[in-house]
C-alpha cells in the first residue's frame, strides 16, 4: 500500500483513467528504486535523470499494455522498461566495444567465495560496480541483480554466451582488486 492507501491494482486503473494525480504517486513511490535500479548501469547522474524521465514518459504512455500479475507487477514491469533503456543508452552512448572481442579468453572459475560487501556502504558498491567498464557493468548487473543466465545475457546483448561468462569474471577480478 502507498501513502494513499492505494495498492498497484487500483493505481494501475487510475493511471489508466490519465490521473494525474496517481501519476504523481507512481513516479513518487517508484522513482527511488528506479533511479537506484538505473545508476548500476548508467554512471552519469544526469543521463540517468534524462532516461528516467523518458522511461516515465513510455510507462504512462504505455500503461494500457501493461498486464496487472499481482503485487509487485507494476514495479517489475517498470524495472523491465529502465533496464532495456539503460541498456540500449549504454550501447549507444557510452564506450561499448563488442564484448565478444573477450570470448577467446578462457573463462577462469573462481574458486574463492565471492567479497564480503556486508561491511562496505551501498553508496561505495554502486560506485565501485559504476567505475567497471561498460560491458561489464551490464553483464555483471543482469547476471547479479537480475538474475539471468549466460544464455538470457548473451541473447539481450548480442554477444555469446562465452562473452557473458568472460565479463562476469573479469567484473568480479576489478571489484576484488578495487575493493
Amino acid at each position: 500500500m502507498g501513502a494513499n492507501g492505494s495498492g498497484e491494482k487500483e493505481l494501475v486503473r487510475r493511471l489508466r483513467k490519465g490521473d494525474s494525480r496517481a501519476m504523481k504517486e507512481t513516479y513518487d513511490r517508484y522513482v527511488g528504486g528506479l533511479t537506484s535500479l538505473c545508476s548500476r548501469y548508467v554512471a552519469d547522474a544526469e543521463d540517468v535523470k534524462d532516461i528516467l524521465q523518458e522511461c516515465f514518459v513510455k510507462i504512462f504512455g504505455s500503461i494500457d499494455s501493461f498486464e496487472y500479475l499481482g503485487e509487485g507487477s507494476l514495479n517489475a514491469w517498470m524495472s523491465r522498461i529502465v533496464v532495456n533503456r539503460a541498456i540500449s543508452f549504454v550501447r549507444n552512448y557510452e564506450s561499448f566495444e563488442s564484448l565478444d572481442i573477450l570470448s577467446d579468453i578462457p573463462v577462469v572459475e573462481d574458486d574463492d567465495p565471492p567479497p564480503q560487501l556486508d561491511d562496505i556502504s551501498p553508496g561505495i558498491v554502486l560506485e565501485m560496480i559504476q567505475s567497471l567498464p561498460a560491458g561489464c557493468r551490464m553483464v555483471l548487473n543482469l547476471a547479479v541483480f537480475e538474475r539471468k543466465s549466460h544464455k538470457e545475457i548473451a541473447s539481450m546483448l548480442g554477444i555469446r554466451e562465452s562473452s557473458s561468462a568472460s565479463q562476469l569474471s573479469r567484473a568480479r577480478r576489478l571489484l576484488v582488486t578495487n575493493s
